[in-house]
């Protein structure tokens, strides 16, 4: 585990924190991982070099890390406690507070509901515009709701976009505002896998929806639904050329990274992976099913994947994986932590990314600095 405080550089170095991440798995109660997917000693040898520090400590499975406009300071969602806080760069937290009607299927998983992700207006000032979206489960569905933050405190509560169903597991959960200003919602399929190839179903889909949660202009299908055939997709990110990205996590099989493309396939339930299906999308890049790829960030020309069982950070150059060459390109740059909320932080190559599933008040949010 890094000491706070202090920074330690990681160029793809897997040995003995691939051992501290076994023991954090037994510690926690979780089953040991498979072996990580090799990595070659190629990509391994041009994966960008980081500094990884304790940034900030005391949180209790952080779900989603979202920057406010102003650059400096984030909102940060807790899965099970429903707390919310405003974490700033000089490493200090205000909670704001809690997301009321959240509903934890089984406490003690963070896989199963609680408060998920939280997206700012993107014109955000807490007094012209004070919206801030999140989304969580209630007792009997997955909800998108909107509250009002006028910088010091949560207030309201509407429901923006609700009836996505939900089950014991799969739900989606990240949200963000695109270049276009509107709200891209992942969904996962509540464990119902052939919603996620029902069109006329908000599960196992990314939607993209107004800021009132009606249907965005230009959606493929007239709905809200951009795009479909999604497990359990918890990362959205874009790139410099406004391309959206998604991370998901398989089942059997394999985690994918997918280009998102308004009305495509993705394949699931009769994809996993890559396939010849006609009518399929197929990933730029995977990892095996072990490594519960949850969200991504962009830095650059590089994205970056948090894993939630494989304990590590990877990096896939874009290019490679818009190439044909994600998965010999990709490599894992941090290794020790099951990982999961993950952004960048404006202006800077740098990323906040947060600790799970350690216990109450024993995660930690880390700064990951690129070079």
């Amino acid at each position: 585990m890094t000491d706070p405080g202090r920074s330690v550089r990681h160029p793809s170095r897997l040995g003995i924190a691939s051992l501290a991440a076994v023991a954090a798995l037994l510690a926690a109660g979780l089953s040991q991982p498979a072996p990580a997917a090799a990595v070659s000693s190629s990509a391994a040898a041009t994966a960008a070099s980081v500094d990884v520090t304790t940034f900030s400590q005391g949180w209790t499975n952080p779900w989603a890390i979202s920057f406010l406009p102003d650059g400096r300071s984030a909102l940060v969602t807790e899965n099970e406690t429903a707390r919310v806080y405003r974490l700033r760069d000089d490493g200090s937290k205000t909670l704001v507070g809690t997301v009321p009607k959240v509903v934890v299927f089984a406490p003690g998983d963070a896989a199963v509901g609680g408060l998920l992700g939280v997206a700012p207006s993107p014109t955000w000032d807490g007094v012209r515009d004070k919206s801030v979206f999140f989304m969580h489960t209630t007792a009997t569905e997955t909800r998108v709701v909107r509250m009002n933050y006028d910088g010091k405190s949560l207030s309201g509560y509407t429901v923006v976009l609700g009836g996505i169903r939900r089950g014991s597991n799969h739900h989606g959960g990240k949200i963000a505002f695109g270049p276009d200003g509107y709200l891209y919602v992942a969904t996962g399929e509540a464990t119902q896998a052939d919603l996620a190839q029902d069109v006329n179903s908000i599960n196992g889909k990314i939607l993209r929806i107004t800021k009132t949660g009606a249907p965005a202009p230009g959606n493929p299908f007239g709905n809200h639904i951009y795009s479909y055939g999604h497990r359990n997709p918890q990362g959205l990110a874009w790139d410099s050329k406004g391309r959206l990205w998604s991370a998901e996590i398989g089942q059997e099989a394999t985690d994918e990274l997918n280009l998102i493309q308004p009305g495509a396939n993705y394949g699931w339930p009769r994809c996993e992976g890559y396939c010849d299906v006609k009518g399929m999308t197929n990933p730029k890049a995977t990892w095996d099913h072990t490594a519960a790829t949850a969200q991504i960030a962009v830095v650059g020309d590089s994205l970056y994947a948090s894993t939630l069982r494989g304990f590590q950070l990877w990096r896939v150059p874009i290019d490679a994986a818009l190439g044909g060459t994600g998965d010999s390109a990709k490599a894992a740059v941090f290794a020790g932590r099951a990982l999961r909320a993950l952004t960048k932080v404006p202006g800077k190559n740098e990323l906040w990314l947060g600790t799970t599933r350690n216990g109450d008040g024993k995660d930690e949010i880390l700064r990951v600095t690129i070079h």
